[in-house]
């Protein structure tokens, strides 16, 4: 049996772990009497932590609205995860300062052990660059412009913002956020961090699904509108993000003829990095894209297959370059 004080801390976490516990539940997990729950529950409230209790037969406690928290309770899987989460964190403006703060007070509140244990990860980590592909510098998000879109978001209100595609990047298809001399009126459904960058997925007013690169939104003032929810099918925000992008928001695109079936190739790709068009029984086409002509000429090399390249020009002479580097460099 639990030491008081060890059974308390237990006894808040169960607490948190979910909405509500029944007298016998809670006393079958802490191995205890309900006489000792009901002593226990008592405890928590002198000093300061608001149970709620239901009577009857579908009496259960709950931690009421507002309660402090509570020591800090992680066990060292959780511990590890929280360090490397904030050792990581990244694309959004400040993230750095503000996961070095809380990995501090983390590292205060959690016991000896486990303080050692984050100390090792957080001294022993290093974060290389997300944008390997490209010399442009990653974007960082104005966490403002997230939380303003995460609350259109939650109280499904509609959302306006201007929105600037940079001058180096193709037109947009007919799926994803195109740009405008004027402000943009959208039903915002989910945010999605994919690849350095932040994409909000939302219908517009002619109907269509599509997704916005945060950092080319300039949010206009918030309109307060409520709309009529009506939720992708499936709601598969992300994997639409990824077959978006993939197809339509790169700054390289490529169509590649493959010599062999689609599902073979489907088998050797994540479906971020193209799509897919079956030929015949031993040909198909594969449309993809990167951040530039290095990239594409690796994903396509990973294939593992022969191909030949449909376009751009661009990529054929890169690949021909590549190519006699390779040939030289084994001769």
């Amino acid at each position: 049996m639990l030491e008081t004080s060890s059974r308390l801390l237990s006894l808040l976490a169960l607490l948190q772990a979910r909405p509500a516990w029944t007298g016998t539940e809670l006393a079958e997990r802490l191995e205890v009497t309900t006489r000792t729950i009901r002593n226990d529950i008592d405890r928590l409230r002198e000093l300061g932590y608001p149970v709620d209790a239901t009577r009857g037969a579908a009496g259960h406690y709950q931690l009421g609205v507002g309660a402090k928290l509570p020591p800090l309770l992680l066990d060292d899987e959780e511990a590890v995860a929280v360090a490397v989460g904030l050792r990581t964190g990244a694309g959004v403006v400040g993230m750095a300062e503000s996961s070095a703060r809380a990995l501090t007070k983390l590292e205060q509140v959690l016991p000896h052990r486990l303080r050692r244990q984050v100390n090792a990860i957080s001294s022993t980590m290093e974060k290389g660059p997300d944008n390997t592909g490209s010399n442009v510098a990653d974007p960082e998000i104005d966490p403002g412009v997230l939380t303003a879109i995460a609350a259109c978001i939650r109280d499904e209100h509609y959302l306006r913002f201007d929105y600037e595609i940079p001058v180096d990047v193709p037109i947009r298809g007919p799926g994803s956020g195109v740009g405008s001399d004027l402000p943009i009126l959208v039903e915002p459904y989910r945010l999605v961090s994919w690849q350095r960058y932040w994409y909000l997925v939302a219908r517009d007013d002619s109907d269509v699904w599509r997704t916005y690169r945060v950092d080319w939104m300039s949010l206009r003032m918030a309109t307060g509108r409520r709309y009529n929810p009506r939720p992708m099918p499936g709601d598969d925000y992300t994997e639409f993000v990824l077959r978006d992008v993939a197809s339509t928001g790169w700054k390289v695109h490529a169509r590649i003829t493959v010599l062999a079936p689609a599902q073979e190739v489907l088998s050797r790709i994540h479906a971020a990095v193209g799509i897919v068009e079956s030929v015949d029984e031993n040909t198909s086409v594969l449309v993809t894209g990167a951040d530039s002509l290095e990239i594409v000429a690796v994903y396509i090399g990973m294939l593992g297959l022969d191909f030949h390249v449909d376009g751009p020009p661009a990529l054929i002479d890169h690949l021909k370059t590549i190519g006699n580097r390779y040939l030289n460099a084994v001769r």
